[in-house]
């Protein structure tokens, strides 16, 4: 197969932000598969334009085309439309361009790439697979980033369309599957957010990590991810101002996003001393940066419609061996609590997530159990190169069903 991902918000290896797809295009060409991605000039968690070649190979032979992309992400939502937008006709002409396809594969959030991958695949006619790794626009009227009702309307109905129109569709989350069958989803499939278990070392320490960034001795309690409206990193602050008392205890927030400025400056002015912030960092370098942590942070709003979602750093954390500190209700909760992986605390609640780290900065044997039991638990059910198995699956079946007719 020659499968083509149109994908703005794709993230390689040695990029900061999630690296699902790249992870999955390798296992697809370890299996013999041909795999290119059209991807955007502009990185999607820090705003910033990307350096490099727009045509690269990496050395499985995965082919990443970059395409133009607006910069405006982080200065507003108009700039941020303009910015889909951008990407979404320039990677409709250079989808145009790539030969011999057998299936288009297109991922939102942003949902708009999705009409690019619905319309080349019709162009080419060749099966379209639609994955869905964020109820959109759901999740962005749920937070309030979209409020006009004309672009709500719009929205649904360029949801629902994709749903129905896509030849499958395939969700990261058991949580949205109600959602994406009662708008038209006729085929769905679930292939959950995991990790690449190999890819990290759980009985190491990081040590190298903290002398890098001066982070001292003390007890680690470390969130990696975007700082943005849905974060709700402020009840992080908040909690660390709780624990100022505690000079063995520190915070870490690795990442970028509209927030972040807002937050450091937060920190500054309350004197909130004990939390570090650190620019985003590759994937590559995100094992030793939670080999480092002593406990891991997993945070959203208190909105209910984020109990659907499956965080990717989630599985991040458990396969490096640290307890997870969850301030997320709902699937991913069952996770953590089946993998006996971590504490509960209720979202929006300083007071629980600052007792939650004091507990286990006073327990490191409770640390341990629960890093080995998370590690064990998601190795077993949530490793990706089964998941990717299983995706691989799904795709020649419907390469084969189109080849054949039916």
């Amino acid at each position: 197969m020659h499968i083509l991902l149109i994908h703005q918000a794709f993230a390689a290896l040695g990029e900061p932000g999630g690296t699902r797809h790249h992870e999955m295009a390798r296992h697809l060409r370890a299996n013999g598969h041909d795999v290119t991605i059209l991807a955007s000039t502009i990185s999607y968690l820090t705003g910033e334009r990307l350096g490099g070649a727009r045509v690269e190979v990496d050395e499985t032979g995965v082919v990443i085309r970059r395409c133009y992309t607006y910069s405006g992400y982080h200065r507003s939502f108009f700039h941020r439309v303009l910015g889909f937008f951008s990407f979404m006709i320039s990677s409709f002409f250079a989808a145009f361009a790539v030969k011999k396809v057998d299936l288009v594969w297109g991922t939102s959030p942003p949902i708009f790439q999705g009409m690019t991958a619905w319309m080349i695949a019709r162009l080419k006619r060749v099966p379209f697979l639609f994955e869905v790794r964020d109820l959109w626009p759901l999740f962005a009227i749920a937070v309030g980033v979209l409020d006009n009702p004309i672009l709500i309307r719009l929205s649904q109905c360029l949801e629902r369309f994709l749903y129905r129109h896509a030849d499958r569709v395939i969700v990261n989350s058991p949580g949205y599957l109600e959602h994406v069958r009662t708008r038209g989803a006729r085929f769905v499939d679930l292939v959950p957010n995991g990790v690449e278990a190999a890819m990290f070392f759980p009985d190491e320490r990081g040590g190298s990590f903290r002398e890098e960034h001066q982070l001292g001795d003390g007890f680690l309690a470390l969130y990696a991810g975007a700082h943005g409206l849905s974060n709700d990193l402020d009840v992080v602050l908040e909690a660390a101002s709780m624990l100022l008392g505690r000079e063995d205890i520190h915070f870490v927030l690795i990442g970028d996003g509209k927030e972040k400025q807002r937050l450091r400056e937060v920190a500054g002015a309350r004197g909130i001393n004990n939390v570090y912030f650190i620019p985003p960092i590759p994937k590559t370098r995100i094992p030793a940066a939670l080999a480092a942590a002593d406990a891991c942070i997993a945070i959203l709003k208190p909105i209910d419609v984020y109990k659907l979602t499956y965080p990717n750093k989630v599985f991040d954390y458990m396969a490096a061996g640290r307890p997870v500190i969850l301030a997320i209700d709902g699937v991913v909760r069952e996770v953590v609590e089946n993998g006996q992986a971590g504490i509960f605390t209720p979202p929006g609640d300083p007071a629980a997530l600052a007792l939650a780290v004091s507990t286990l900065a006073d327990d490191p044997g409770m640390c341990f159990r629960m890093g080995k039991a998370g590690r064990s638990y998601v190795t077993e059910h949530f490793d990706r190169p089964q998941l990717s198995t299983t995706m691989t699956v799904i795709m020649q079946k419907m390469c084969d069903h189109s080849m054949t007719g039916g």
